[in-house]
C-alpha cells in the first residue's frame, strides 16, 4: 500500500506538481523583478516569495506545523539561524516564519534561472567568499538591512546536510548580531531532509510533514568574542534540542 501511494504521488507530481512549481516560480520571479523596479523593494522582495513558497508546499500536499511564533516581538529585528536539512528549508522558512526578512545565501544562487534574477532585484544578501572585498560587501549588505529594521535568515552550517544531522555552525551571523547588539533566534527545521535530501536533487520528492520550531531569542550579554561564542553555543544547543531523535547528534558535513 505504501509503495502504491508513493507511485501515485510521483504521478501527481509529474502531471500537476512540477508544472505548477515551474509556472509559479517564473511568474513570481517576474513579479518580484518588476515590483522591485517600480515600487517598495522590501515589500516586493518578501511577500510574493512568501506566497510562492506556500503555494508550492500546498501544491505538493506537504503539511506544515509551526511552533513558537509567540516568542517573537512585533517590531524587533532578529538574526535567525537555522539548521540546513534540504532544499525545502527555503519553502518552509519563506512561507511560514511570518517575518519580513532577507536571506543570506550562497552567491551561486545567482546562476539559477529566474530565481537568481528575483534574488538580485530584491537585494537578497549574497555570501561571496572570493576575496576580502566580496566578504566585506556581504557583511555591509547584512548590516544595512538590519539597521533598517528588517531581519536576516542565515544557515550557519553553510551547506545542506548529507545525513539530516547538524554540522558545525560558523561564527559570521553571530559576530554580526554581536556587533549590532541584536538578538539571535534559533530555528529548528524537521522533515526537509526526508522530503528531498541533497543527494536526490532533481528527483521526485517524498511526502513528509514539515515542522518549524521558533525558539526563544538569545539576547546579547556583553559584546565581543565571549558573547559571540556563548550565543553560538546556545543557538546550536537550541536547534539541536528540537530535532527528531533520528537526526540528533553532530555529524561532520564534508563540504563545510
Amino acid at each position: 500500500m505504501k509503495n502504491l501511494l508513493h507511485i501515485l504521488y510521483c504521478i501527481y507530481q509529474l502531471l500537476i506538481g512540477i508544472p505548477v512549481v515551474i509556472v509559479i516560480t517564473i511568474v513570481t520571479a517576474l513579479e518580484v523583478g518588476i515590483g522591485c523596479a517600480i515600487g517598495n523593494g522590501h515589500f516586493w522582495g518578501y511577500y510574493p516569495g512568501r506566497w510562492w513558497a506556500k503555494i508550492i508546499l500546498r501544491t505538493l500536499l506537504i503539511p506544515v506545523k509551526v511552533e513558537g511564533r509567540e516568542n517573537l516581538e512585533r517590531n524587533q529585528s532578529y538574526v535567525f539561524v537555522a539548521n540546513h536539512q534540504g532544499a525545502f528549508d527555503i519553502f518552509l522558512v519563506y512561507g511560514f516564519l511570518g517575518r519580513n526578512f532577507k536571506w543570506m545565501m550562497k552567491h551561486q544562487i545567482n546562476k539559477i534561472p529566474f530565481v537568481g534574477f528575483a534574488c538580485r532585484r530584491s537585494h537578497q544578501i549574497m555570501v561571496d567568499k572570493r576575496g576580502v572585498s566580496k566578504i566585506k560587501k556581504t557583511y555591509d549588505d547584512a548590516r544595512r538591512i538590519l539597521q533598517q529594521g528588517y531581519s536576516v535568515v542565515v544557515f550557519p552550517e553553510g551547506a545542506r546536510s548529507f545525513t539530516g544531522h547538524m554540522g558545525v555552525f560558523r561564527k559570521g551571523a553571530f559576530a554580526l548580531a554581536d556587533e549590532l547588539q541584536l538578538p539571535v533566534v534559533p530555528l529548528t527545521i524537521n522533515g526537509s531532509f526526508d522530503i528531498l535530501p541533497r543527494m536526490r536533487d532533481w528527483h521526485f520528492v517524498t511526502w513528509h510533514p514539515l515542522r518549524l520550531t521558533i525558539h526563544q531569542p538569545i539576547y546579547p550579554v556583553g559584546q565581543g568574542p565571549d558573547n559571540v561564542n556563548a550565543t553560538l553555543r546556545q543557538a546550536y544547543d537550541s536547534v539541536m534540542s528540537a530535532l527528531v531523535p533520528e537526526y540528533q547528534g553532530f555529524v561532520e558535513n564534508p563540504d563545510q
